[in-house]
C-alpha cells in the first residue's frame, strides 16, 4: 500500500489543494483548516447548508495570508490576519482573529448572507481528548482523514448496482473530493481500514481514533455543486451501524516529520474475533 494523495484545506470547507508532501505538526497537516468562516455570533458557516463553499479556491500566500478565487467573484488577496479577538463556536475554542473587513464582504457577497474570515492564531488553545488529538485546528474530530481508493471503487460498484435494481442509469464514479480526504491511500482490500488500531506512513505513526461517520456534505457534487441522493443512499445500505453511516478513518499523528506522496503504508490491526 502506498500514499497515494495529500490534501489541505486552506479554510474549512472550500476546495482542498494537491500537494506532493506536507508537514505533520502536532495539530495536523500545515496550512489544513487554520481558517473558517463565520456568521455574525460566530458560529460556522459549512458547505451542507451554503454548498457555493465547494467553488472557493483559497491558496496560501508567503507572508500568511490567502488568494481567494470563485466563479463569479472577483480574486481577492487576504493580507495575515491581524484584527480583534471574537467569540466563535467552535468546541473546545472560545475565539479567533479576524481577517481583513475585505475577506468579511467578500465571503457575505459569495453567500448572501453576513459572514466574517477568521484565523486561529494558535491551535494550542483549542484541545480534544488524546484520542481525538489533543490540539486541532478547525477541524471536527481529529487531526487527519484517510480514505481508500478501493474502498470507494466498491461503493461506487454498489452504487451502480443499486441503479440498474431501479432500473436507471448507472451514474458516474463518485469524486474522492466530495469525502474531503487528507489522506489517500492506494492498494488496500476495500475497507480494510476498518480494522486498523495504528498505521505508519512514511515515518510518522498514527492512531486510529475512530472510523468516519458522513454527513450531509457528501452529497453535493464538487464540480456543480448540485445535490444528489448518494452517497449517503447507499451507505445507508452497506454501511449503517450505530444510527451512521460511515466512510474513512480519522488519524491522530503521534510524531512530527514529513508526509510525501509514495510513503508506504504500514497498518497495525485489530486481532481476528
Amino acid at each position: 500500500m502506498e500514499l497515494a494523495e495529500i490534501r489541505t484545506y486552506p479554510i474549512k470547507s472550500t476546495q482542498g489543494i494537491l500537494r506532493p508532501s506536507a508537514r505533520i505538526l502536532p495539530w495536523g497537516l500545515e496550512g489544513d483548516r487554520r481558517w473558517a468562516v463565520v456568521d455574525p455570533l460566530g458560529e460556522v458557516i459549512w458547505v451542507g447548508e451554503h454548498p457555493r463553499f465547494l467553488s472557493v479556491s483559497a491558496t496560501e500566500t508567503p507572508e500568511g495570508g490567502l488568494h481567494l478565487s470563485a466563479k463569479g467573484m472577483d480574486d481577492l488577496s487576504v493580507p495575515p490576519a491581524t484584527g480583534a479577538m471574537v467569540p466563535v463556536g467552535v468546541s473546545t475554542l472560545d475565539r479567533a482573529v479576524l481577517a481583513h473587513p475585505d475577506a468579511h464582504e467578500w465571503f457575505t457577497r459569495l453567500l448572501s448572507r453576513p459572514a466574517r474570515l477568521v484565523w486561529l492564531d494558535d491551535p494550542g488553545r483549542r484541545t480534544l481528548t488524546e484520542e481525538h488529538g489533543e490540539i486541532i485546528d478547525f477541524v471536527w474530530e481529529a487531526p487527519l482523514l484517510l480514505v481508500s481508493r478501493s474502498s470507494l471503487r466498491r461503493l461506487d460498484d454498489w452504487i451502480a448496482e443499486g441503479a440498474m435494481e431501479r432500473q436507471e442509469h448507472p451514474p458516474d464514479p463518485l469524486d474522492m473530493t466530495r469525502f474531503r480526504p487528507n489522506a489517500v491511500i492506494e492498494g488496500a482490500q476495500p475497507f480494510v481500514e476498518d480494522t486498523w488500531t495504528s498505521v505508519r506512513i512514511g515515518e510518522i505513526d498514527f492512531h486510529v481514533s475512530e472510523l468516519c461517520d458522513r454527513c450531509a456534505t457528501t452529497l453535493w457534487d464538487p464540480a456543480t455543486q448540485e445535490r444528489g441522493k448518494e452517497p449517503l443512499r447507499t451507505l445507508a445500505k452497506h454501511r449503517r451501524w450505530d444510527g451512521k453511516t460511515w466512510f474513512g478513518i480519522r488519524l491522530v499523528p503521534r510524531n512530527l516529520g514529513e508526509l510525501r506522496v509514495g510513503d508506504e503504508v504500514r497498518p497495525g490491526c485489530r486481532p481476528p474475533r
